[in-house]
């Protein structure tokens, strides 16, 4: 059982815990995820079976979007409902007010990573050491936010539609984002839309992989690993060169430099090659050893 299997997560669970549960269902040891989702919130969670683990690396950089509400006049230790309250404020911020924050923190920025994320310290993740009460110094890291757009009101909770790069912290945003305003805020709820090319409209709930699993039929729900590369060209392996490939070995081609998909005659997705030189050379397999 190979390939990519789109979940929709429901809150309160880990992005591990998924993971731990998928293996029981599916029966397979080698099961692993591409962008981490908090505890409290839900949406798309891509998730990468057998020899399509070894993709997990090529996902990981990809953008993403998101749904999440903005709960402004409340500041809290994790930058989410879920904290400590630190603070609570007066917010009486209007519709503009709010929309031209939005537009300054469009772009290219260094955003601080929050003491509850699973980012290492010494080995450590931070959110162990901030449950210790304790603060380490975190140094920024560069992220996009491609678009940020106000979407209307819940409740008193502002709904933002975000696009953003890798490593974004849409917790941070928001604190962010109140900060600015004067009267701090925190993130209420957030749902993965995307991730790379994927929606959460074609994803699974675990209760139907569960139905799925219980006959037999799990497999149906697998995305072919090759998905992830179509920006790439694509070319056919000769029985000659496969025998080389399958080997770990590199081969001449015929074709021009650059980064290709390669197939086996009979149309299995062997691996992920570079050519330099006329010679093609393996950056990652994904037939069965």
């Amino acid at each position: 059982m190979n390939g990519i299997l789109l979940i929709d997560k429901q809150p309160d669970w880990t992005s591990n815990d998924v993971v731990a549960k998928l293996k029981g269902m599916l029966h397979q040891r080698r099961v692993g995820h591409s962008g981490t989702l908090d505890p409290m919130a839900t949406g798309l969670l891509v998730v990468f079976v057998g020899r399509a683990t070894r993709a997990v690396e090529f996902a990981e950089g990809h953008d993403k979007r998101y749904l999440a509400s903005l709960r402004l006049g409340l500041v809290t230790d994790t930058q989410d409902i879920s904290g400590t309250v630190l603070e609570r404020r007066e917010a009486s911020v209007t519709r503009g007010e709010l929309e031209a924050a939005l537009e300054a923190f469009k772009g290219e920025q260094e955003q601080l990573p929050p003491m509850y994320s699973a980012i290492k310290h010494k080995g450590r993740p931070l959110y162990e050491i901030a449950r210790k009460g304790g603060e380490v110094e975190r140094k920024p890291r560069k992220i996009n936010v491609y678009d940020m757009r106000l979407l209307g009101e819940d409740r008193g909770d502002y709904l933002l539609d975000i696009r953003c790069s890798k490593g974004t912290y849409v917790r941070t945003l928001c604190h962010d984002l109140g900060h600015a305003l004067g009267c701090g805020g925190c993130m209420s709820s957030l749902r993965r839309l995307e991730a790379g090319g994927f929606s959460v409209d074609k994803a699974h709930k675990l209760s139907e992989v569960q139905e799925y699993a219980d006959r037999g039929r799990a497999e149906e729900l697998l995305l072919p690993v090759d998905g992830l590369f179509t920006e790439l060209n694509s070319c056919v392996a000769e029985a000659w060169q496969e025998r080389k490939l399958r080997c770990g070995n590199e081969y001449s081609v015929g074709l021009p430099d650059g980064d290709y998909r390669v197939y086996s005659a009979s149309g299995e997705f062997l691996m992920l090659g570079r050519v330099e030189n006329k010679t093609m050379k393996t950056l990652k397999s994904f037939f069965e050893v």
